[in-house]
């Protein structure tokens, strides 16, 4: 796995990656985190068309699974320790 590009977000870290002829996506946020991988054959400007999937609206998303994400996992945490 190769990584492609790394890129700036305010709320969790993004990863761009290439391997086996895909782009993975993996966005970071403490322990948790989402990958999405797109074959190369499905965008038509490499790496290029992979940032522009990477909209506002779309991170705007995974913020908000995020903080899904974290409340699920906290919610089991407790029914497991407490």
């Amino acid at each position: 796995m190769r990584v492609i590009a790394e890129l700036p977000h305010p709320e969790f870290k993004i990863t761009i990656f290439n391997m086996n002829q895909k782009f993975i996506v993996k966005m970071e946020r403490g322990i948790l985190e989402q990958s999405y991988k797109i074959p190369e054959m499905d965008v038509t400007d490499g790496v290029n068309s992979v940032f522009e999937l990477l909209d506002e609206e779309f991170l705007n998303t995974v913020a908000t699974r995020f903080a899904e994400m974290g409340k699920d996992f906290k919610a089991s945490y407790h029914r497991y320790n407490y």
